[in-house]
C-alpha cells in the first residue's frame, strides 16, 4: 500500500486514465468489428474515414501502437475496396 501523498495521487491518476483509455479502446474496437462486418460498399465508404480517424487517434496518444493503427486502416481499405 502507498504511504505517500503522492503515490496515493498517482495511483488515482493512473486508474482514471485506464479506464479513460480502454473506453476509447473499446469504442475503437467496436467500430472496426461494425466496419468488418458491413457489406454494403457506401455505407462502409462513410465509416471508413470515421474509424482511420479514431485509429490514428487512439495511435497519435500511444493508446495503440501506431503499426498497429497502420496495420488495421490497411485492412480495413482492402476490405471496403473488396466490397
Amino acid at each position: 500500500m502507498a504511504n505517500h501523498i503522492s503515490a496515493k495521487k498517482r495511483i488515482r491518476q493512473s486508474e482514471k486514465k485506464r479506464l479513460h483509455n480502454r473506453y476509447y479502446a473499446v469504442t475503437a474496437r467496436n467500430a472496426v468489428r461494425k466496419l468488418r462486418a458491413t457489406s454494403d460498399k457506401t455505407e462502409a465508404q462513410e465509416m471508413l474515414p470515421k474509424v482511420a480517424s479514431m485509429l490514428d487517434k487512439l495511435a497519435k496518444t500511444n493508446i495503440i501502437h501506431s503499426n498497429k493503427a497502420s496495420n488495421l486502416k490497411a485492412k480495413l481499405q482492402k476490405h471496403v475496396n473488396g466490397l
